[in-house]
């Protein structure tokens, strides 16, 4: 065959498959539409209309369209916005004016899809079986601090089938060990992906990496909505900057699209919308590939992989996604992805701790020639003396070395062994210290894992990732009770004198703060502060950790900033930290006061655990974590309150802050501190219970404990003073915050 005939043969297969994206996106159009039809007949057109917990109304709509969708009548205008944009097939038209077809198209389709979604919804049809449905504001917010520290490489959206049980598995499995984030769904035939890991015995869910969108096509629209809320939540993107939200998704959120086992015109629709969205495809199908420059990050829009076994590690280097993937000795799968992974009794060989047996871990700074670098020694029964079902003692006992190392990190250090033992494949790790409990599976005991095999992960990945100031790793792993009782004894006083180290340190101890910018590869201008008495928003980094993440990567985002001369003692404002802040936020901030909420506060990402806001009305603050979806006296949920918060905003009045925060003593202590907070979730003051109450029995106000309302007391600002008058708290009568 010539040249020319198969460039002929390969644009005709090209417009074949930009005429099924068309003639699909007119077909989920016509399908909305009659359901929009009936539903307006019977509801009428005012009834309202919209996803649960999301700020952003129909997220596609809004950030495309500009559209807040809250009644039928709204959505009709999006459908109707949708129609203008879908195009019909005209054979003799040119490749490049049948992709631009293609695309509006596929615009047009996820447009009225998304609507077809929440119209399910309002029909009960949504969420389906085992499904989470609309994925939440909350759920966005809580991985995007996995998806910058690495946790998470990318996310992947596989829709269809595999050929089997087997093939679907070992495609998900390779896409876990490299940190992948898999949304599984839509069917071929009536057989989904979904029943495929199920029958192969692939636990799903968000702790492991896997989770189902739905078993149909138009289910898609849920991770596309899903990724389109990143450009609003940390890209500070304003609602109807088409542009910007498609640029911020195709260069900052990194997805792609794995069809397999057939096509149909729906899957086309739903493709063309991906493609428009900035998300690539591959596929094992006999599909031609397309590259055009602009659509896709690295031109690549589809790309063809018959070879399932290759198709995982194909996709990720399409899409440009880095991976790390750890080396490490043991007999079962390593991986992020295996972290939250649960151990359930029925599944398990053996278990160590919780309340069934005594355990412990404890991480000791030892002189180099105390160190002998890679021992790992078992002291007592392996598990093969053990029978299935036994709970035995363990202690976990790590000894470092290195110039580096200083005293101050070997809490840090320790902490991280939570985290490594769970990254293994049929590992349970749960608490600390003294408190933790670990579960190791049958089928892990039946590839082979042992005991000593928990000294190899932490030798591996201590040198792994603190590589620049641990040069030196040994482990030993006690399971005989008696002789881990000296070490244990010494684990017990270190802990005590970590305890108080930490408790005296102070900012005004240091002349030098850290920062955290890891979140601007989502949120480009904003920049965390983080000091020992007020830990990074997201919770996850206190001042030790940022100190040690800087002596590990020195040109990482945890840097030095230097304090520098007073400004204002009251509100937390230093020349050092200004001139640092107006610097790393790209002169977007030009000064912050780190104690105030009303003078120029810290920005915030979107990863925020919880969010402090003014109640005018009570002269107070309300906080309120992103796990609560209930009303608040502010007359905002926390989804709504985020939205003003985020994407490295600076909003007095309002700020995110990690939750631990809450008790110390620099909290909003410009506005009078912990007297300042009136309201807060019952989960919440639970939850931090103890502290505050420490915190409050410091300030000589024991009783302002009990007089913090939840919404057991009052979730709107009248029957809130109601309650604070009645109580008599403080923040009454503190001087105006306004």
């Amino acid at each position: 065959m010539s040249k020319v005939n198969t460039m002929q043969d390969e644009t005709k297969a090209l417009k074949m498959v930009a005429g099924l994206m068309v003639n699909g996106s007119n077909k989920v159009y016509d399908i909305v539409q009659g359901l929009m039809e009936s539903t307006t007949k019977e509801k009428g057109p005012r009834h309202a209309l919209a996803f649960p917990e999301t700020a952003f109304y129909l997220p596609l709509a809004n950030a495309l369209l500009g559209s807040e969708v809250k009644t039928l009548e709204d959505a009709a205008k999006v459908l109707g916005h949708a129609k203008s944009m879908l195009k019909t097939v005209q054979p003799d038209e040119s490749w490049n004016s049948f992709l631009q077809d293609a695309l509006s198209s596929g615009v047009g389709a996820i447009l009225a899809g998304e609507v077809g979604l929440a119209l399910k919804y309002l029909h009960k049809l949504e969420p389906q079986p085992e499904c989470p449905g609309f994925f939440s504001d909350t759920l966005l917010r809580s991985l995007g601090i996995q998806l910058v520290d690495g946790r998470i490489s990318g996310i992947a959206v596989i829709i269809g089938k595999a050929p089997d049980a087997k093939t679907a598995v070992e495609i998900v499995r390779e896409l876990q060990k490299r940190n992948i984030l898999t949304l599984v769904g839509d069917n071929v035939g009536g057989v989904s992906i979904i029943d495929q890991l199920k029958e192969g015995g692939l636990q799903m869910g968000l702790e492991s990496y896997v989770v189902p969108y739905g078993r149909d096509t138009l289910s898609i629209i849920y991770v596309l909505n899903f990724a389109i809320r990143a450009a609003l939540t940390y890209g500070g993107i304003k609602a109807g900057n088409t542009k910007a939200c498609v640029d911020y998704v195709r260069e900052r959120v990194p997805a792609f699209a794995m069809l397999l086992g057939g096509a149909d015109e729906l899957k086309a629709a739903a493709g063309a919308g991906a493609l428009a969205a900035g998300v690539p495809i591959i596929t094992d199908l006999d599909l031609p590939e397309v590259n055009v420059p602009g659509v896709c990050q690295h031109d690549e829009c589809v790309i063809v992989e018959k070879d399932h076994k290759k198709i995982a590690k194909r996709a990720i280097e399409m899409r440009g996604i880095k991976v790390k993937v750890a080396e490490v000795p043991i007999p079962v799968p390593f991986s992020a992805a295996f972290e939250g992974e649960r151990v359930r009794r029925a599944e398990m060989y053996a278990q160590f701790g919780g309340k069934f047996s005594s355990a412990f871990e404890y991480l000791k700074m030892r002189r180099m020639n105390e160190v002998e670098d890679g021992k790992v020694e078992v002291v007592g029964p392996e598990i093969d003396s053990f029978n299935e079902g036994d709970s035995a003692p363990l202690g976990i006992f790590i000894e470092v070395a290195g110039r580096k190392m200083v005293t101050d990190f070997e809490p840090i250090l320790e902490r991280q062994i939570h985290k490594f033992l769970n990254y293994a494949m049929g590992i349970f790790h749960m608490g600390q210290r003294d408190m933790c409990w670990i579960r190791i599976s049958k089928e892990a005991k039946k590839a082979g894992f042992k005991i000593r095999h928990f000294g190899d992960i932490l030798v591996a990945k201590l040198h792994d990732e603190f590589g620049a100031i641990v040069d030196k790793v040994q482990a030993t792993l006690y399971t005989d009770e008696k002789a881990m009782s000296k070490v244990l004894a010494d684990a017990a006083k270190s802990y005590s004198e970590r305890d108080a180290r930490i408790a005296g340190m102070t900012d005004e101890s240091v002349d030098t703060f850290y920062s955290c910018t890891l979140c601007q590869s989502f949120a480009p201008d904003h920049v965390c502060v983080v000091s020992p008495e007020r830990l990074g928003l997201c919770g996850a980094y206190s001042w030790l950790d940022a100190k040690a993440a800087h002596e590990i990567t020195p040109t990482g985002g945890n840097q030095p900033v230097k304090k520098g001369k007073v400004l204002d003692a009251e509100k937390g404002m230093w020349e050092g930290v200004n001139e640092f802040v107006y610097d790393k936020s790209h002169h977007h901030i030009s000064r912050m006061a780190v104690y105030s909420l009303m003078d120029s506060p810290m920005t915030s990402c979107g990863c925020f655990e919880c969010i402090v806001a003014i109640v005018p009305e009570a002269n107070g603050v309300m906080v309120v974590n992103r796990e609560y979806t209930g009303d608040t006296p502010a007359g905002m949920k926390f989804t709504t309150l985020a939205g003003s918060v985020g994407g490295g905003n600076q909003t007095p009045g309002f700020l995110g802050v990690g939750r631990l925060y809450l008790a110390s003593k620099k909290f909003i202590s410009a506005e009078g501190g912990l007297k300042r907070l009136v309201w807060m979730p019952k989960e919440l003051k639970e939850a931090l219970g103890d502290r505050l109450k420490a915190r409050c029995k410091d300030m000589g106000m024991p009783e302002l404990f009990d007089k913090i309302a939840d919404e057991t007391v009052a979730t709107d600002a009248a029957a809130l003073v109601e309650y604070l008058q009645k109580v008599k708290h403080p923040a009454l009568d503190m001087p105006s915050m306004m």
